[in-house]
């Protein structure tokens, strides 16, 4: 089957504390988990999926004892999401005592949004722009 516009996309990283990343991620910007599963074997992870019911995409966050990789976020690793207006200062709040830490993520959206860290070092950017492929 191609890819089309309905096709899901999952979004994947190591996290070293998954109950922060789940409490940035959940409180913070208001994801839902829509699934958390623990290892069956050797090998494997604990993890977290969040996102929006119903939305054509979801980020896995994977960690725990069995973690063998250490995030390694660059300043270019963003999660851009585009809000089409502004970034509302309770956003701002809930992010911030959810365990973001503000950041900035260079010139282009410092000017179009408010860019964010989060536990891992991975960066969230609420944009203020709207987005279209057409």
């Amino acid at each position: 089957m191609p890819i089309s516009a309905d096709t899901h996309v999952r979004l994947a990283r190591p996290s070293r504390d998954l109950a922060a990343a789940e409490r940035f991620w959940t409180d913070g910007l208001g994801l839902d988990v829509l699934y958390r599963g623990a290892p069956d074997g050797p090998g494997e992870y604990d993890l977290v999926m969040l996102g929006l019911p119903g939305a054509g995409w979801h980020l896995e966050l994977f960690g725990g004892a069995n973690l063998t990789v250490d995030p390694r976020p660059g300043p270019e690793d963003l999660f851009v999401l585009y809000l089409d207006g502004p970034v509302e200062d309770d956003q701002v709040t809930r992010v911030e005592r959810a365990g973001g830490t503000r950041v900035s993520a260079g010139p282009y959206w410092d000017r179009w949004g408010i860019a964010f860290a989060d536990p891992d070092g991975y960066r969230l950017v609420l944009c203020t722009r709207t987005w279209s492929n057409d």
